[in-house]
Formats: C-alpha cells, structure tokens, sequence
C-alpha cells in the first residue's frame, strides 16, 4: 500500500475505528488527545482496530508499537511512515 495523503490515511482510521465503534461521532475526536479514552474503547477493540488496519494496508503493526498509537495523530504518523517504508521504490 502506498501512503497516501494524511487526510487519505485519517479517513481510512476513521473508517476502521468505525468498524469497532460505530456509535461513535468522529468528527468530535480531538487529534490530539488520547484516543481509547476518548471513544471509550477497550482492549480488545484496540486489538481488533490494528488488525483491521494492518491487514488492509498490508503492513505489521507490532504489539511492541502499540504504545505509539496513542492519539489520532500518532496513528496517522505511524501508518505514513509505515506505508512508505512498504512502498516499493
């Protein structure tokens, strides 16, 4: 998967994330703020997110790296960062 633009890579969270919470509204998720508490997700929706976003965009996400996809940001930044690195040159 190639990266696309930041605005691209939000509205494919945003999608994902609605696929495990989707009473939420995210057009009032601050970007910056932490993300869990403030859809009010657990665990094991968190875990069934990154799936679901790893495996669409074909890149690892490793446990190890959980703790960097705090916020809405650092997830965008995450998966930019990643999908470059997967691109092919």
């Amino acid at each position: 998967m190639t990266a696309g633009s930041r605005e691209e890579i939000r509205a494919l969270i945003v999608s994902k994330l609605s696929d495990v919470a989707p009473e939420v509204d995210f057009s009032t998720v601050a970007s910056n703020m932490p993300l869990r508490e403030q859809i009010d997700i657990d665990s094991f929706d968190f875990l069934n997110f990154i799936i679901r976003l790893s495996e669409h965009l074909k890149i690892d996400i490793p446990e190890a790296d959980y703790g960097e996809l705090r916020t809405l940001d650092s997830i965008v930044d995450y998966v930019a960062i990643k999908c470059s690195a997967a691109a092919p040159s």
